[in-house]
């Protein structure tokens, strides 16, 4: 039975499920053994990440916003009931973004703003395929809406405003945290129970600027569409403004860095085109070819400087702490 009998399409072949789950599941097992060799911080960040996804996810499905298709390896129970893969993919998105925002040598909100920008990034290459393929569906009955072109080609933009609210606040929080916690003295107590309270007051900012922020946004005219938009430039110019003025740290971005977002964006949009979703709209194929033309343009800038570039300076610390934590006993 197909996860959404509006969407004109039958689900997608039977190995695109399972050829999913099984490479997110292998990108999951190179970040563990890349966070394990990096000591405690940095598998906390990974572990962290993975639960506090799932934890967003489930909330989601809980309060009625979509729903899964099914998959191998599913949490809970139906129709309350998420993929284990999907907690995996947010841990994994948030580690290598940090790796890429920590080899690019940016200060604390800037590279917090680019880890929300690289998510975003990502989120629009999966999510117009995925709801497609019948991965997961929004629910747009009632609304009267067009469940192919609402919004963003059927992804309501309240999904992408909260993909880079919790994305920000998750990195933000935990870099700041390590500041505090673990410049000085490094326990186990206090390692692991940054991912905690980042996952805690990360999901109070989303909740209430839900109950607080967006009502009256909203009574004004600025509703989910226009936030998304300027959120996204208050990112770009929080990151563009530190961007000329980065010191990257000291050794090689590691691969993982591109090679987590590089499948994310190369299945999909392979999926894009070998099913034929890109008959569908030429709008919506311009877009993603344009997403994954950015996404690959930025993992493949530059991020090192020159030779004899001065080390990084001081509000780059939490980055320092966080690859620093290999080195302690």
């Amino acid at each position: 039975m197909l996860a959404l009998a509006v969407v004109p399409y039958g689900n997608a072949p039977s190995w695109c499920f399972l050829f999913t789950e099984l490479s997110v599941f292998v990108l999951t097992i190179g970040c563990l053994i890349h966070a394990w060799k990096r000591r405690n911080g940095a598998l906390a960040y990974l572990l962290g990440g993975m639960i506090f996804g799932s934890l967003v996810e489930y909330l989601e499905v809980l309060s009625g916003s979509y729903t899964y298709g099914r998959f191998c390896l599913m949490l809970g129970h139906a129709p309350l009931n998420i993929p284990l893969f999907v907690g995996c993919a947010w841990a994994i998105i948030l580690y290598t973004a940090r790796l890429f925002s920590d080899a690019a040598g940016l200060p604390v909100f800037a590279a917090a703003a680019l880890d929300a920008l690289l998510a975003l990034n990502l989120d629009m290459s999966i999510d117009t395929v995925a709801y497609r393929m019948h991965f997961w569906n929004w629910d747009w009955s009632g609304t009267g809406r067009n469940p192919l072109t609402a919004d963003w080609f059927g992804i309501p933009y309240g999904n992408f405003v909260g993909w880079i609210t919790v994305v920000f606040c998750y990195s933000i929080i935990s870099r700041l945290l390590e500041r505090w916690l673990l410049c000085e003295r490094r326990t186990a107590i206090r390692v692991w129970s940054i991912p905690a309270l980042a996952t805690i007051l990360s999901l109070g900012v989303l909740f209430s600027s839900e109950i607080f922020l967006f009502p009256p946004l909203n009574h004004l005219g600025i509703k989910s569409g226009p936030r998304l938009v300027i959120f996204t430039v208050l990112l770009l110019v929080v990151t563009l403004r530190r961007w000329s003025q980065r010191r990257p740290l000291a050794g090689e971005m590691h691969p993982l860095a591109r090679w987590v977002p590089g499948w994310f964006h190369f299945f999909f949009v392979y999926c894009f085109f070998a099913i034929g979703f890109y008959r569908e709209n030429k709008w919506m194929t311009i877009a993603t070819c344009l997403n994954l033309l950015i996404g690959t343009a930025v993992h493949f800038a530059p991020v090192r400087s020159r030779l004899g570039s001065p080390e990084p300076e001081a509000d780059n610390q939490s980055a320092i702490a966080f690859n620093a934590l290999r080195a302690q006993p």
